[in-house]
């Protein structure tokens, strides 16, 4: 027995039957001997009805699921690239691909007999964007066991790619007296080049077509350094969203824990009570019997006492008749 045997066990079970099985394990585990094997197997958290069918979705289809995973490492390189034409042939697929497969999960959890409520169904939804978003989010799914749903990066969702694919790519400042350094004017059309014999002389005047073309390098590496700022501001935006998701998920861990403990304490004092009414049955039978004995001896006596005053009465005549006799004698 290991841990990831079990761990995929217990994840393929419908939540409902996953603390059952997931106590047996536990059990034979601290049985065999491996009690800190025990300890974690106790420690596997029952999955949430849409992390149980994200599952489902890994484990029945696999080949789907890859071309999930294929997708999101597409789509993760183009915008660390900024490659906008790339950014929206992978966001029209990614629409189709989340909507076609939130979908099919829902099929598949109705063919296993719990069909998911429109709340759930967004939950598979944003594990699927997550998956697509974040490569950590698209391992954790990839295994099958998940507890609960995850969530996308902040910026990373289906509306801000598209946004950012849709965005013109920054232009360079334009030189004094000059279009564009791709030529191009505010309007997109391209600028003939200043005539030879119009290019300032002298040291007091514009700069020259060779000083631009120098200059160009340094305004490239000056966009390089800000879209690296805006993916190390996008990196600490992913970082501090799973820092909260993660003191979420640990909440919500503790709550759980606390729900069993409760569950527990009432399915104890529901035993209680259940061998309190028992026994208060019980005590009743024996009382409705008690007075049943005490009804019969009550007429018992009542007979008795009616059976004795005639033989009182006749014992006295007897006495009488005794005395009278002795007396005539």
């Amino acid at each position: 027995m290991d841990l990831d045997s079990v761990a995929d066990e217990l994840y393929g079970l419908p939540p409902e039957r996953f603390v059952e099985a997931r106590g047996r394990q536990a059990a034979a585990a601290r049985q065999a001997g491996e009690r800190e094997l025990a300890g974690r197997i106790t420690a596997l958290r029952r999955p949430t009805l849409s992390a149980w069918a994200s599952n489902l979705l890994v484990r029945s289809e696999p080949d789907r699921a890859a071309e999930l995973l294929r997708l999101g490492e597409s789509l993760r390189r183009a915008v660390q690239e900024l490659d906008r034409d790339r950014m929206r042939e992978l966001g029209a697929r990614r629409n189709r691909l989340v909507g076609a497969l939130s979908r099919h999960v829902g099929e598949l959890s109705g063919a296993a007999g719990r069909p998911l409520g429109e709340t759930t169904l967004r939950e598979v939804e944003s594990t699927l964007q997550a998956v697509l978003a974040d490569s950590d989010a698209a391992e954790q799914w990839a295994t099958g066991r998940l507890a609960r749903p995850l969530t996308p990066p902040v910026g990373f969702t289906g509306a801000a790619v598209a946004g950012a694919a849709r965005r013109p790519a920054p232009a360079a400042a334009p030189d004094e007296g000059a279009g564009s350094a791709s030529g191009r004017g505010d309007g997109g059309v391209a600028e003939p080049p200043e005539p030879a014999k119009r290019a300032p002389k002298g040291p007091r005047g514009g700069r020259s077509a060779a000083e631009a073309r120098r200059e160009r390098p340094g305004k490239e590496q000056r966009g390089r350094t800000a879209r690296k700022g805006r993916g190390a501001e996008r990196r600490r935006e992913h970082a501090r969203a799973r820092r909260d998701a993660e003191a979420a998920d640990r909440l919500a861990h503790e709550l759980e824990d606390e729900l069993r403990r409760a569950e527990t304490e009432r399915e104890g004092a529901g035993a209680r009570l259940k061998q309190a009414k028992e026994a208060a049955a019980a005590l009743a039978t024996e009382v409705a019997e008690a007075q049943e004995r005490l009804r019969a001896l009550r007429e018992r006596l009542d007979e008795a006492e009616a059976a004795v005053d005639p033989a009182g009465a006749a014992l006295e005549t007897a006495a009488d008749l005794a005395d009278r006799f002795e007396a005539d004698s």
